[in-house]
């Protein structure tokens, strides 16, 4: 049978996290088995996850055999499955990609859970309980199996191993994650938050675990790792290669997106006080003692960001230029973090006036330092460039006290605060019209 398209997502932050009320559904897990001519692997696969299911879940589960055009027996085998045991179903898409499979099949399931792992059953199963106990229970958003985990035990080649490390060091250095695994086969997201998520994620390969991880993280949703047992298939048919190049497209992609304010994430944050971190508590700094901490901060960040690049170009170019340059760069920095970590606006409203706004009181910072390095030249002699930075630093210094109190009081004023920042409209789901259900 042809399944319906779910509804659209309202709009609005998503709710607090509630433990589920596990006693008024009936499929609380919906295990996702991605396939690609799998003809030999799928069926012991499937038997065996089920067995385990049964022996060790205690609550409703469904396993989905979702078969991306497949063109061996694969869809007979899982046809086969799907008649022979009740808690497996069976889905032909028509179009390749194990992101578009899981996209797919999540955004069509009803049940609360949903989760996914290959089907060469790599992770031990042991795992998938621990995997889910946080979000069934309410205190996680996401879930991922790591193998890089100091307690995972890993068995795999050193060319996986360095490929694997590799990868998540360009992820930590590019886009600041913090989570250590992004492509083990082995993760589950609770279904509300795959609503607003998954419309979100352009890719369809390889790259859609990496995609849903580093918004989540970066919307502030909460994310479950816990240490599997894996060992490596050496006959899988992973193209390396030419993975690997797809998912530093997809790093490129997803980086200047986010340096660029380019993705709608208030949609993904949970309301001011579900995180403990929001309520108020006598000693915590809040308010405006709150915002001077976050602007130091940053404030620190971008002045060591200045005199780097000062440096840089004082290599080939004067004092003013190189100095009209490093400013207009790291201000154009400073302004996007203060946005975002200071001040609490996200998503792309009012993005570009901000950033217009940023660079008139760039201009004023270019004022003070300029005329700083101007009397400095007037004084007379050549001065050393250790003279230079220190005069650059004290002007800065007065320019930061003028930055600050410019950004409170008119590019960032309360009224623009996240409480009035309005949340985009949700994109169509798709792929929803290739999605067909074997008929039992």
């Amino acid at each position: 049978m042809t399944t319906t398209q779910p509804p659209r997502t309202p709009l609005g932050s998503l709710p607090p996290r509630e433990h589920l009320r596990l006693g008024q559904i009936a499929t609380v897990l919906d295990v996702v088995v991605p396939v690609y001519n799998e003809e030999r692997d799928l069926e012991p696969c499937v038997r065996r996850l089920h067995e385990h299911l049964a022996r060790t879940f205690p609550y409703g589960f469904r396993i989905t055999i979702a078969d991306n055009a497949s063109t061996d027996r694969t869809p007979e085998v899982a046809a086969l499955l799907d008649d022979e045991i009740d808690e497996v179903t069976a889905v032909r898409l028509e179009q390749k990609g194990r992101g578009r499979a899981l996209r797919t099949v999540w955004s069509h399931s009803e049940a609360p859970v949903l989760a996914y792992m290959d089907v060469d059953l790599s992770t031990d199963l042991n795992a998938l309980l621990p995997l889910v106990a946080p979000l069934i229970s309410g205190h996680s958003d996401l879930a991922i199996g790591s193998r890089l985990s100091r307690s995972a035990r890993v068995v795999r080649g050193p060319k996986r191993e360095f490929i694997s490390r590799t990868y998540n060091l360009i992820l930590r250095g590019s886009l600041a994650a913090r989570f250590s695994d992004a492509q083990c086969g082995f993760k589950a997201i609770r279904g509300d938050v795959a609503a607003r998520l998954l419309p979100m994620i352009e890719d369809t390969g390889w790259f859609f675990d990496t995609e849903m991880l580093v918004l989540a993280e970066r919307a502030g949703l909460r994310i479950h790792e816990v240490p599997v047992d894996w060992v490596d298939d050496p006959e899988s048919t992973v193209q390396l290669v030419r993975t690997a190049a797809d998912d530093l497209k997809g790093v490129w992609r997803v980086g200047r997106a986010l340096a660029t304010g380019g993705l709608p994430l208030d949609r993904l944050a949970r309301p001011f006080g579900d995180d403990p971190r929001d309520r108020e508590l006598s000693g915590v700094p809040g308010g405006l003692a709150r915002q001077l901490v976050g602007f130091c901060a940053v404030g620190g960040l971008s002045t060591l960001l200045y005199l780097a690049l000062y440096s840089l170009f004082r290599l080939g170019v004067g004092p003013q230029l190189a100095n009209a340059g490093a400013l207009l760069v790291s201000a154009l920095a400073n302004t996007a973090a203060n946005r975002r970590l200071t001040f609490g606006v996200r998503g792309r409203d009012r993005a570009l006036r901000h950033q217009a706004q940023g660079l008139v009181v760039f201009a004023i910072g270019l004022a003070l330092t300029s005329g700083s390095l101007a009397a400095l030249d007037a004084a007379g002699g050549e001065a050393s460039h250790g003279t230079e930075l220190a005069v650059l630093v004290a002007a800065n210094l007065a320019a930061t006290v003028l930055r600050f109190l410019l950004f409170r009081a008119w590019v960032f004023p309360d009224r623009e605060r996240p409480d009035d920042v309005g949340a985009p409209q949700p994109h169509a789901t798709p792929e929803h019209n290739d999605l067909t259900r074997s008929a039992r």
